[in-house]
């Protein structure tokens, strides 16, 4: 009876021990060094790696997106325009949009009140990192969070929505590292 208990509070242990490891539920695991996706957030935040400059960033985005095919049809410079008007952005500060409308035009088709979230915008902008220095950043609206806006969401749309949500986690994966 007592090698019995001994077992019973080792497997007890053990199961334990593995959903101590497990991944939270609101949790989607990414990999390849990437920070898993908060799925209660709708802002999804990389770091970008050291060494990779704000212009690298900005010809990877263009360069990678464009093998993706998407498009970039708009830029807003929101630093720049804080300058204008004497405030210091204190470092980067813009949204770039992306689309593809092979991902993405079943949501708009089947919820046109979507396209106040389309096209998909990435931010770059930096911030101060755990040691006060300024890091650069990519972040993005997530799609799959922004359809959770949409009253009663058709299935289509939000598998087209995780798909667009997934390629643009790829583009900026590819991005921070300075890849083309």
């Amino acid at each position: 009876m007592r090698l019995y208990l001994l077992r019973m509070l080792g497997c007890l242990g053990l199961i334990m021990s593995m959903q101590a490891c497990a991944a939270p539920a609101h949790v989607r695991v990414i990999g390849h060094g990437m920070p898993d996706v908060d799925l209660d957030n709708a802002i999804y935040e990389v770091p970008v790696k050291d060494g990779v400059t704000y212009q690298d960033l900005v010809d990877s985005l263009k360069s990678i997106s464009e093998g993706m095919n998407f498009v970039n049809p708009a830029n807003f410079p929101i630093g720049d325009h804080m300058k204008l008007r004497g405030q210091d952005p204190q470092g980067v500060k813009e949204v770039r949009t992306f689309c593809n409308l092979s991902m993405g035009t079943e949501i708009i088709l089947d919820h046109p009140e979507f396209l106040v979230f389309a096209p998909c915008r990435l931010a770059i902008y930096e911030k101060p990192d755990a040691s006060g220095k300024r890091q650069l950043y990519l972040g993005l609206d997530r799609p799959t969070h922004d359809l959770k806006n949409i009253k009663h969401p058709t299935a289509r749309a939000q598998a087209s929505a995780q798909q667009l949500e997934d390629a643009l986690i790829e583009l900026m994966e590819k991005a921070r590292r300075g890849d083309f």
